[in-house]
């Protein structure tokens, strides 16, 4: 069952705090009364109230400082002003101090109920969008961008570095490296992240269409131009415009974009005005500018536009040794989801992941893992839980290269040590046993495990 919404009505007049409170229980609130400002402060910090209606004037504390107060206890919290001395400077004051609303006594009960459900309905919303940005920076923190080869520490290292910046930010890989994921991380742990994030697929927009969509168009700009619209450039104002694809863009277009970086503002299609902006460009690519630059393909003003800052991400078959923590993030990320009580994947599983040369990269590792969590009954992911192509690479290997079952098991403990940078606990996760046994394992074959932690890999 839903709760119901919390309302409170602070009046020093005891009939019309009465009054509100029959009116607006009648709409299906539960409505708590004040008499005095000292009582609805109280009150403030005891229930959380999804709405205040405070009349302006009381001999204790006036309305305007019970709206800081309240404010102070609930920065979002809609307040609406009612008072029977209405006045210019009343009104500023209120709306200035964060007041929704401003209403002169005898208010008409039809528009006070009108006026409570806006209030309502606008404050649910910032709670939704509160909740869905906290969500999406729980999504993109860093902690989500796995990996501990020494590329990877450039990456996260070059990361940390830009979060805080405006510089432009140029992302070099190949598809499926994690190019948004980065992009999204940089926007989400940075000072922009409670504004937008625009992304724009360059490659998926035909050419007619991209300008439209990236700068906007006035009324009758083309045909079926019926109204004016705000691009994406517009609507990412304040925030992030990641331009996925960027080589993808026609030189024409080049131009305009060149001009949107240097100038900070748009011009809309047949429009005549510039529109100041304040936006972060984030762009990221699979090809070689440099190389289309050489070419005439991509202008060179640009390029060096847009490579202020750039971060190359290695393809997953430059870092091998990061499958196995790969998987296991896949794998408890994707176990969630379906709802199963999948624990680990066996050793003979990682080692044929291992043996991939992804050449979807980290995405389709993902999509790998996410197959066989979603149509395995078994409570580790075995090899038959793979997909054929990969399950047949197991028996490729001729008899003679094959290396012995001790041999194997040692390498994949140093993998996984290597992989855990030294973290003798999640090693054992990985392997799928306890820690008493990766200290009897390690033992029989003559390993050290103190030489793998990060502080000795990074010595």
């Amino acid at each position: 069952m839903t709760p119901k919404i919390q309302i409170l009505a602070v009046d020093d007049d005891v009939v019309a705090c009465q009054l509100l409170q029959e009116v607006l229980e009648k709409e299906g609130y539960r409505v708590s009364i004040a008499t005095s400002g000292r009582e609805a402060i109280q009150l403030g910090q005891d229930i959380p109230f999804d709405l205040a209606i405070i009349d302006i004037r009381m001999p204790d504390i006036g309305g305007i400082e019970v709206l800081k107060a309240l404010k102070r206890t609930n920065a979002q919290l809609p307040v609406l002003i009612v008072t029977a001395y209405s006045s210019m400077d009343t009104a500023i004051e209120a709306i200035r101090q964060g007041a929704y609303d401003y209403l002169s006594k005898p208010c008409k009960l039809e528009e006070l109920k009108l006026t409570v459900r806006r209030a309502l309905e606008q404050y649910q919303l910032l709670k939704e969008n509160q909740y869905f940005r906290q969500e999406l920076r729980g999504k993109y923190k860093f902690e989500n961008i796995v990996g501990s080869t020494p590329a990877m520490l450039e990456v996260y290292k070059t990361v940390a570095r830009v979060v805080n910046s405006r510089a432009t930010v140029l992302i070099q890989g190949e598809s499926g490296t994690g190019k948004e994921l980065i992009a999204r991380a940089i926007h989400f742990n940075g000072p922009r992240a409670e504004r937008p994030f625009v992304a724009v697929d360059c490659a998926s927009l035909a050419e007619s269409l991209l300008e439209s969509e990236l700068f906007g168009h006035v009324r009758g700009a083309f045909t079926g131009a019926v109204e004016t619209k705000k691009g994406l450039f517009e609507m990412a104002d304040g925030g992030t415009c990641f331009l996925d694809e960027v080589a993808e863009i026609n030189p024409s277009l080049q131009v305009k974009l060149l001009r949107v970086l240097q100038e900070h503002e748009v011009r809309r299609v047949g429009g005549t005005e510039s529109i100041p902006l304040d936006v972060r460009v984030i762009a990221a690519t699979n090809k070689d500018l440099e190389a289309l630059v050489q070419t005439g393909r991509f202008r060179e003003d640009l390029f060096y536009r847009l490579n202020v800052v750039t971060i190359h991400l290695p393809p997953l078959r430059e870092r091998q040794e990061d499958i196995p923590l790969l998987a296991l993030h896949f794998l408890r990320k994707h176990r969630e989801a379906n709802q199963k009580l999948i624990t680990h994947l066996a050793p003979e599983t990682l080692e044929l992941l291992s043996k991939h040369d992804w050449p979807g990269n980290v995405r389709e590792l993902e999509h790998v893992i996410e197959r066989a969590v979603t149509l395995t009954m078994n409570s580790c992911l075995l090899p038959e839980d793979l997909p054929p192509k990969l399950q047949q690479q197991s028996g490729s290997s001729q008899p003679s290269s094959l290396p012995t079952l001790d041999e194997l098991e040692k390498q994949h403990i140093q993998r996984a040590l290597r992989a855990s940078q030294g973290n003798k606990k999640q090693a054992a996760q990985i392997l799928g046993i306890n820690r008493r046994s990766l200290y009897r394992m390690a033992k029989r074959h003559g390993l050290d495990l103190d030489r793998y932690r990060a502080d000795e890999l990074l010595a």
